[in-house]
Parts: structure tokens; sequence; C-alpha cells
């Protein structure tokens, strides 16, 4: 499996040079399969954060033809989807798998994509999209396996992902709360089922890190974690390789290096 990291940020992008070296998009994360007699394109993208956008350099000016998992609604998880110059054409194939509540799953997108916010809505973007209401359960999507599992995040449905090739696997846990049930062992909120099932003996495991211990006591109602949970959930979990993920957009590179040194 290759991972390519086309958007790491939360809540809003971060432009500037004490930026670009974490980088600035929101979030988004494409998924191949590595096979070295073949170019390496992706077909399965978890989120469509402005990070979206540098898809279409992965595949070198091809269409996309593959799936879109949405974890969740919010703004820096969706507002790649009417710039995805790679899915945005005739010749591609666009299978959108997003959190609903009622109606058709592409009325979730009413709010971001339409007028009077956009000059279009989803059914004129070119090329085969189709949308799905997303569940918790297991998906068999574009040679991976996902198991779905809804975590803690306020405002809206949201969900954490695990992905295998049947070789390798991540778990993608990019906007996770767990405070909002209760302290837990050490204040940061409980190792609950749902994290720990996802996240069990994975290879990588790219989990929110959007705040500091100290940040987090002082707004326990953002739906963030602390970089301290993400290191203590992978190592409870024995994850091969823990990546911090869904940074503050004003947490510069710097600051970035002084929170993994003081890992």
């Amino acid at each position: 499996m290759r991972v390519d990291l086309c958007g790491v940020r939360g809540s809003t992008p971060a432009p500037g040079a004490d930026f670009g070296g974490v980088g600035g998009h929101t979030s988004c994360v494409a998924l191949s399969h590595h096979d070295s007699g073949r170019d390496v394109r992706p077909t399965l993208l978890l989120d469509g954060g402005t990070g979206l956008r540098k898809v279409a350099g992965l595949i070198g000016g091809a269409p996309f033809e593959g799936s879109l998992l949405v974890g969740h609604l919010h703004w820096d998880h969706t507002q790649g989807l009417p710039f995805f110059a790679a899915g945005d054409r005739d010749d591609a194939r666009v299978d959108v798998h997003l959190p609903v509540l009622d109606g058709p799953p592409e009325r979730a997108l009413d709010g971001l994509m339409g007028p009077p916010f956009f000059p279009i809505s989803p059914e004129r973007l070119r090329g085969r999209w189709t949308f799905h209401a997303l569940e918790e359960g297991s998906l068999d999507v574009e040679g991976f396996t996902v198991v779905v599992r809804e975590i803690p995040h306020p405002g809206g449905r949201t969900f954490g992902f695990r992905v295998s090739d049947g070789e390798r696997s991540l778990a993608y846990l990019s906007d996770h709360g767990p405070i909002e049930l209760g302290a837990g062992p050490d204040g940061w909120g409980p190792y609950h089922e749902a994290a720990l099932a996802l996240v069990d003996g994975v290879d990588l495991l790219l989990h929110d890190a959007q705040f500091t211990a100290d940040e987090l006591a002082a707004r326990p109602h953002f739906g963030h974690s602390c970089v301290d949970y993400a290191v203590e959930l992978a190592r409870r979990c024995v994850v091969g390789r823990l990546l911090l993920y869904h940074h503050d957009p004003s947490r510069t590179d710097d600051q970035v290096d002084a929170l993994i040194a003081g890992c």
C-alpha cells in the first residue's frame, strides 16, 4: 500500500512559509496499491479537504477513477470537492461515500455546493459521480477492505476508518474527540472500544493531534485530541508507526517539530 498525504491541516488551510514543511492543505489522504511493475495511481481517497486538489498531480493529469470516503461533513473535509480537477472531467469516475441523515446522499452537500454558497451543485460535476450513504460496518472498495466505526466529534456523525490491502493496514482517525465520553485515565478521554478496534495492531495510525494537553484542557468542547492521547493510543494498540495529523492551522513547522521532540 502506498500512502500520499495531500492535506494534513485541521479547521482551515495554513498558507505561508512557516507552514510549508508540514503542509497547509486540509485533510486528504490518497491510497494506492503498490505494484512495482505499473504506474502507481491512487484509487481510494480519505476525506476531501483542500488537499484533494493535489490528487491530480499524483496521477499525472489522468482522470481519477476510484472512491472517496468522507469521514464527516465539516468544511475542512469537504471543501476540495468543487475543485477536484481530476474528478471533474468527462472521463472520470468518483464514488463518494459520506455520512447522511435523511434523503439522497448528495443532498448532504447542499450547504457546501449550490447557490448561494457555490455556483454549481454536485449534479453538475462532470464525469460519473455517485453518492452513497456511509454507515458502520465493512466495505470492500477499490481492492481495499475498510472497517467503518463511528467516533466522537461534535456537529454531525463522524467516522474513523481501518483500511487493509491484505498485507498492510492503516487506521485513520482524523477528527477524534474522546473527551466527550469522559475524562478517561489520563484526563484526555477514554481509550474506547471503537478507537481500539480501529487501531489495534495497524502498521500506520494517522490520528488527530490538533491540541497539546494544555490546549485540550482549555477547549474540551472543540472535538479534538491532544498529542498525548494519540501517542498513548498507539502504544496501547501496538501500532507500527504513528503519524500526527490534523494539525492546528496556527501551528508552525517549528512548533510541530517541538511537539514531536516532546513525544
